[in-house]
């Protein structure tokens, strides 16, 4: 029965206009905000980590600003994984720095995409694979009603999906060989042993993935970061692309890690509202002590 009303309510939503559906995603978040919660807790936690010469009235308001663009993000999901890719690849209304990433696609070596949890990831799938052949690495959702929904709805404008596991990395290799893209979100903890280093993220010691760095130094791709930042009143989205960072195919991983959080950091920088502070960056420690989100040892 679960299953069957997620179905529904995924499948309602995406009938929705997008103004419709960012309108019910600000009714969300503002709930979120006013309603005691583990994301308004976790958000609370990681801003006041990440921003602590600001003002508590200031990182309230940004908390605010970030869960109701996150509820957008959510209420906007459905439309992508069942709607028509080419609707939405359209909505795109501008981009910021797209030369970059020809210029990268040109050199044939392949193109790692680093995607951080910022705007709207999902609508950036679609547009990637109407740019280049692209490979996309997930991790199957908490809810499994919707792992299949996911799949299929990520990979309907073209994208390859793979998932978090050997094989799924061996096609990484094999799609950057080929000289296409690969996408990655590269602000996931990862889960594996040996799969991640602690490295600064805001200043704050994070768990961090060297996945992105390795595939970068043994096939020689280069990488850019993404994110499609939310325009204002349903009017679709911006692409913005980011050059990496010196160091982020650097042997040592400390160095490669650290230059792949400044990457993320320098797109969160220019929306910080549009980033999901309310997930569990910092829940590994490199220390042992007091868990950071629930204060359990």
């Amino acid at each position: 029965m679960r299953k069957f009303w997620i179905i529904v309510v995924v499948r309602l939503l995406a009938a929705l206009p997008l103004s419709v559906a960012q309108g019910i995603g600000t009714l969300v978040g503002l709930l979120f905000y006013w309603l005691p919660n583990r994301e308004r807790r976790n958000g609370r936690i990681n801003l006041k980590l990440c921003y602590p010469g600001w003002s508590a009235g200031d990182r309230e308001r940004l908390l605010k600003r970030s869960l109701v663009e996150n509820a957008k993000t959510l209420a906007e999901t459905p439309g992508i994984w069942l709607g028509d890719p080419r609707e939405w690849v359209a909505r795109i209304r501008g981009e910021e720095g797209s030369e970059i990433l020809q210029e990268l696609l040109n050199r044939g070596r392949g193109v790692i995409v680093a995607a951080p949890h910022l705007g709207n990831w999902e609508a950036g799938v679609h547009y990637l694979a109407s740019v280049a052949p692209v490979t996309a690495l997930y991790r199957p959702p908490r809810e499994p009603a919707l792992a299949k929904v996911m799949q299929d709805g990520r990979s309907r404008g073209g994208a390859r999906l793979v998932p978090t596991s050997g094989q799924g990395v061996k096609a990484l290799y094999a799609a950057l060989r080929r000289g296409e893209m690969v996408t990655i979100l590269p602000d996931q903890q990862p889960k594996s042993k040996g799969a991640g280093v602690f490295a600064p993220f805001f200043g704050v010691p994070a768990l961090t993935m060297v996945l992105v760095s390795r595939l970068a130094r043994k096939t020689g791709a280069a990488v850019i970061f993404s994110f499609a930042e939310r325009l204002p009143a349903g009017r679709g989205y911006r692409t913005h692309w980011v050059s990496a960072p010196p160091g982020i195919a650097d042997a040592d991983p400390v160095i490669a890690a650290s230059a792949l959080n400044l990457g993320v950091e320098t797109c969160v920088r220019r929306c910080p509202e549009q980033y999901q502070w309310s997930y569990k960056r910092f829940e590994e420690r490199p220390a042992p002590g007091a868990k950071l989100y629930t204060g359990k040892k």
